[in-house]
């Protein structure tokens, strides 16, 4: 396993991290992920820690807080083992506070999800949405204080925008509290619009990425092929809706070159999305899933070995779209590019 610090903290982590979301999974999105109990989980970490992958993602809000729940079971009397990182801010009920990053919240939040975690630390915590009716400055004096009582290791953010990353960076800096050092984001072959201004910013200010839905939603399991019908037993037929979207015919020529690759390679669809992902610049950790050992182990696969420039180059041709404006002209135009060439 390669180890990677996160950003510009010391905090060493590995080039693959599990997603626990299918832990303890119920609902119409995390019931058709996987429900995997406190067993099963147990196996799929020792797996994990077998293959020196360390670090395991949850948040509050999956399952409401099953996930958290099934997870601090299955590490009981090894959590010096491993790294915990989860989020909050999502709707946890309907009350008024139950919801966002104030004060209040975050307290309660963080202290809900040590006990489910069965813990006295979290290593990494991300906010996992901009709550834009708290000032950044409460949220962020809340979670210095937080880090200060021993609660917190590290910060991290998940799904801002660019100027929503900088403001906080920006009051962190100016008051010296705690800053944000990680950016869980969604990033893959379909989907490369971090690549356009949060990849620079995360490079420029030392924030590092780590990349949730790397095979694009379940649409890279090499199960999704042009001119052949989903699968009768695809998770999309019920989930496609909460992720992000595709352009259909971006997606069938991505999977082609995919599986080009995966002919030269002997590699999976997905191990070559995966493994393309690890190489790109500002990423420190890519989030892998499964719902069973096998699953868990092909995603294993998809480090210890690398792709070939030109492999790359293919892969990259037939992902790229257009940036929105203001970044086409650093790619299109020679005089845009002289004065900032793009982070890739």
């Amino acid at each position: 396993m390669e180890y990677r610090n996160l950003g510009a903290s010391g905090l060493k982590v590995p080039v693959l991290s599990f997603g626990t979301g299918t832990f303890g999974g119920t609902g119409p999105l995390f019931g058709a992920w996987g429900t995997t109990d406190a067993n099963e989980a147990r196996r799929l970490i020792d797996i994990c820690l077998d293959a020196g992958l360390n670090l395991f993602d949850t948040a509050d809000v999956y399952s409401d807080g099953a996930s958290e729940t099934v997870l601090g079971e299955a590490i009981r009397g090894r959590r010096d083992a491993m790294l915990i990182s989860t989020k909050t801010a999502l709707p946890m009920g309907e009350g008024p506070s139950d919801a966002g990053t104030s004060r209040a919240r975050l307290v309660r939040s963080v202290d809900a999800a040590l006990k489910r975690l069965g813990t006295d630390y979290i290593d990494l915590l991300q906010l996992h949405a901009f709550d834009a009716a708290t000032p950044v400055e409460e949220v962020l004096s809340t979670l210095d204080d937080l880090v200060r009582a021993g609660k917190l290791r590290y910060l991290g953010v998940s799904n801002f925008s660019g100027w929503q990353v900088m403001k906080s960076l920006a009051a962190a800096e100016r008051h010296g509290w705690q800053r944000y050092v990680a950016h869980q984001v969604y990033y893959s072959l379909v989907g490369r619009d971090y690549e356009w201004e949060l990849m620079p910013l995360g490079l420029d200010q030392g924030v590092g990425a780590l990349v949730w839905s790397p095979l694009g939603w379940g649409r890279l399991t090499g199960k999704i092929r042009r001119g052949v019908p989903l699968p009768e037993g695809s998770r999309l037929h019920d989930t496609a809706s909460f992720g992000p979207p595709v352009d259909q015919e971006q997606l069938y020529r991505v999977v082609d070159a995919l599986e080009d690759v995966a002919e030269e390679t002997g590699k999976t669809v997905p191990q070559i999305a995966i493994n393309w992902l690890t190489r790109r610049p500002s990423v420190s950790s890519v989030i892998v899933g499964a719902r069973n050992e096998e699953q868990l182990r092909q995603n294993l696969g998809a480090i210890g070995w690398s792709l070939s420039d030109e492999q790359i180059a293919k892969l990259d041709a037939a992902s790229l779209t257009d940036a929105a404006y203001p970044y086409f002209p650093y790619r299109r135009q020679e005089a845009f590019a002289r004065l900032s060439p793009p982070a890739v």
